[in-house]
């Protein structure tokens, strides 16, 4: 099993992130520091060494014969240490120091201006400096230092500009994990608020004001997200009560004819009537499940499509005529008026109006179609009783009736539904003022 190193938490990645940052860094600066710290340090080592050779060189003389002589300065103690004074190759004064050190002062004698280094345990430069009679080299004088105090000094410079460097990433890492958890306290918060929300179907909200810009932007945006959720929960919520509220009719007559039947035995006469009041009712069912779940399906998206509207009430006017023959007839007018949706969702709009108009019409049923730019008007009108003033647009609440006890069946559901059907395909239905009977005006996008 593959184990991931990177840390699951927004805080862990930020410190881990910051700390890297961080350490990169302090490496260069800590290299940048040291080189800088060892180049001073060996330029001052050159400078002494360079300084005592001068030093010595000044008290000494060189006799055109090739001689040296030297005048002893008032306190020349300092300047005896870690000197070698020659004539030619040959030295005339040696200090106290480690074979190897004498070897390479030999070594540098009468080679002129020049220097170089020991390694370790014996640690030092030596720096050539010659003695002139004249055009020639007559001596030489070299000089020394040792290098352990400054590498010393370079190396405890080094161990501690690490371990600043290691208090320092530390620091950093911690700081940045309690700073970035601070501030990301308000986000956990704000999610087991949501989480409490969820669970219990609140209406609660999230507040903006005592937040920061980026908090109260993302407040607003889970507000808005709560706000929709809610919204679609309304909705299916409706839906579910629409469906039930509306198929309990029929599910009712399908019932009570089966238990009639299962009663006692009937005539074939009474049969037949049983079965086509259960093959009724049964249509009824599948017509309000097809309606209901159409708007379901095309509420939140533009509708394709397109249809002529006279043939759709044509075709529906035939059928009102087959099933309904007591019914007032539909009268069609208007042809041409082409609308932007398809033929079925025209359909599922206007047959919620047809039945409501044959439920209550007098005698006479119009469907009138008329286009308009960038829009088809259909119009349905019937002579009967109208919608009382009282009602109005309340017609379009969901299981809100005109006459609740005029013995018509219905649950106040279709001109509620037949209205977001439009709507969701960018249309509308209104109740248009009449003088007799109801109006009710479907406006449409032209196809």
């Amino acid at each position: 099993m593959r184990i991931s190193r990177t840390p699951a938490t927004l805080r862990g990645r930020l410190a881990l992130l910051a700390l890297a940052t961080t350490a990169v860094w302090v490496a260069v600066l800590t290299a940048v520091f040291n080189i800088e710290l060892g180049a001073r340090l060996r330029h001052q080592a050159d400078d002494l060494v360079r300084t005592r050779a001068t030093a010595v060189a000044a008290t000494m003389d060189a006799q055109p014969d090739g001689q040296i002589v030297e005048h002893e300065p008032a306190d020349d103690t300092a300047l005896d240490v870690g000197i070698w004074i020659y004539q030619g190759t040959t030295a005339i004064q040696r200090p106290n120091a480690p074979n190897v050190l004498q070897d390479r002062a030999d070594q540098l004698a009468g080679t002129g201006e020049s220097s170089t280094d020991t390694s370790e345990p014996h640690a030092f430069r030596l720096y050539a400096l010659p003695i002139m009679a004249g055009d020639r080299q007559a001596g030489t004088v070299v000089a020394s230092v040792g290098l352990d105090a400054y590498r010393y000094t370079a190396r405890s410079v080094l161990a501690g500009s690490i371990g600043l460097g290691a208090l320092l990433l530390t620091g950093v890492y911690l700081v940045t994990r309690a700073v970035v958890g601070r501030a990301l306290r308000p986000v956990d918060e704000m999610s087991n608020r949501a989480a409490r929300w969820s669970e219990h179907g609140t209406a609660q909200r999230f507040g903006t004001d005592s937040h920061l810009a980026e908090l109260a932007g993302l407040a607003g945006n889970l507000n808005q997200l709560l706000d929709r959720q809610a919204a679609i929960l309304r909705h299916e919520q409706q839906l579910t009560a629409e469906l039930s509220h509306e198929l309990r009719t029929p599910l009712a007559r399908i019932t009570a004819e089966t238990d009639w039947l299962a009663a006692r035995p009937r005539d074939p006469d009474d049969q037949r009537t049983s079965h086509e009041a259960i093959a009724t009712a049964a249509a009824r069912m599948q017509q309000i499940c097809e309606t209901l779940l159409s708007e379901a399906r095309t509420r939140n998206h533009q509708v394709a499509g397109r249809s002529a509207v006279a043939d759709v009430a044509r075709a529906l006017s035939e059928r009102s005529s087959q099933e309904h023959p007591e019914a007032p007839s539909v009268t069609v007018i208007g042809d041409g008026a082409t609308a932007g949706v398809s033929a079925a969702l025209m359909e599922r709009i206007l047959v919620p109006l047809l039945d409501n108009a044959r439920r209550y019409a007098a005698g006479r049923i119009t469907v009138e179609c008329e286009r308009e730019p960038g829009r088809v008007l259909v119009t349905v009108v019937d002579d009967g009783c109208g919608v009382p003033e009282s009602v109005g647009e309340a017609v379009f609440e969901a299981g809100r009736r005109a006459h609740p006890g005029d013995g018509h069946d219905g649950a106040g559901l279709g001109l509620p539904l037949a209205r977001r059907l439009a709507r969701s395909a960018g249309g509308d239905i209104i109740l248009a003022p009449s003088l007799e009977g109801a109006r009710f005006v479907v406006s449409l996008p032209a196809g």
